[in-house]
């Protein structure tokens, strides 16, 4: 019982792990669409690059921002992922049918042609 509320917990965690990266990732994705558009605006308008260039630097730093977060929830992936290593009931044990990796065969015998 123990083992797979442990195992429940951290499926849990990796879900919601998937679901902040996605999120992150969809959040640039409408950001850089943003940033077209106000581009595309801009020259419909037939305005100054100035204008509305101070609401472009702010989009620009919310962007820098995620890109920073982007990389921080994708370490602590990896940072999970090496401690499941420590958590009793999540450590991989072994893989396969318990043979040899790869199978040990009988060494061939080797000569030299000329």
């Amino acid at each position: 019982m123990r083992k797979q509320n442990i195992e429940a917990a951290a499926f849990e965690v990796a879900t919601q792990v998937r679901a902040v990266e996605d999120a992150i990732e969809t959040a640039l994705a409408e950001m850089a669409e943003l940033q077209g558009r106000m581009i595309r605006a801009r020259a419909v308008a037939g305005i100054a690059t100035a204008t509305g260039h101070e609401a472009f630097q702010h989009l620009a730093g919310v962007m820098t921002g995620l890109v920073a977060a982007r990389g921080e929830i994708a370490s602590c992936h990896g940072t999970l992922k090496e401690t499941k290593q420590r958590v009793p009931g999540l450590r991989t044990i072994a893989f396969g049918d318990g043979d040899e990796c790869p199978p040990q065969q009988p060494s061939a015998t080797l000569r030299a042609v000329a």
